[in-house]
């Protein structure tokens, strides 16, 4: 969900909060590990468990738009090693994978 969608939510509600207000809110959420921010879709989902101090690799549907989260701390290590060799210091890791879910792959 983006912000934008946040605020049409929040304004179904009651009063329509100002985009500076929801962005501030997910920063926090984002600091604190609590949502996940999927950059390739400008869009937040929440967190659903701890990584232990590793990023999730997110696993997002095209055809219905939900969004799973994967452990995967030895691809996270391996890309940290590589990108070391390369002499490379990344200040921030991402791990997206776009196709379809077992649940839309089985009704076509």
């Amino acid at each position: 969900m983006g912000a934008y969608d946040i605020i049409e939510r929040m304004a179904e509600r009651g009063s329509r909060p100002a985009p500076i207000t929801v962005y501030r809110a997910l920063e926090f959420l984002l600091a604190h590990g609590l949502v996940h921010k999927i950059e390739s879709r400008n869009a937040f989902v929440a967190c659903s468990h701890s990584h232990e101090g590793h990023p999730a690799a997110l696993l997002i549907c095209e055809d219905c738009g939900t969004v799973a989260e994967l452990d995967a701390p030895e691809i996270y290590e391996s890309l940290v090693v590589q990108a070391k060799g390369q002499n490379f210091h990344a200040a921030q890791t991402l791990i997206e994978m776009s196709g379809t879910c077992g649940s839309c792959a089985g009704k076509h």
